[in-house]
């Protein structure tokens, strides 16, 4: 069973895949939140055989939905009507944050680290690696479940 997992944003919306036995998730890439963002996930969606997809529940440091809440709703009734395929919400607290964060563990950064970072942050793939974090908390749970 393979997973696509999604951070929805206002502007770019990042996306993630899962392996085939659903254990495992991969940053896949970051798509435009425009006219075209259903029909580009439809082709990943085929592309990728997906089965089941994950989308970041936003929510405030209560641990209650924040605004961005209601236009993730209306999303996701979007994307049941276009493509059919259960959704499962995932709770996406600070996963933009953790997407961020340094992978060598050093909280400073140098200017040319600082440099790549900005860069990085602007390309949109912190949105995707957030994806990536949210499907894999959703399949870590999942997986626990079965086991």
């Amino acid at each position: 069973m393979k997973f696509l997992g999604i951070d929805y944003g206002t502007k770019r919306i990042g996306v993630a895949i899962s392996d085939e036995n659903g254990v495992l998730a991969f940053p896949k890439e970051i798509i435009l939140n425009d006219k075209d963002a259903l029909k580009n996930l439809g082709e990943i969606i085929e592309k990728e055989n997906i089965n089941e997809l994950v989308i970041g529940e936003s929510v405030d440091f209560s641990g209650k939905l924040n605004a961005l809440s209601a236009r993730i709703e209306v999303f996701i009734l979007e994307l049941e009507e276009k493509f059919r395929l259960p959704i499962h919400k995932q709770k996406e607290f600070l996963t933009s944050v953790e997407a961020r964060k340094s992978p060598n563990g050093k909280k400073g950064l140098n200017q040319s680290q600082a440099h790549s970072k900005i860069k990085q942050i602007k390309s949109g793939r912190i949105d995707a690696s957030a994806a990536a974090l949210i499907l894999q908390r959703y399949l870590d749970k999942r997986n626990q479940k079965i086991n």
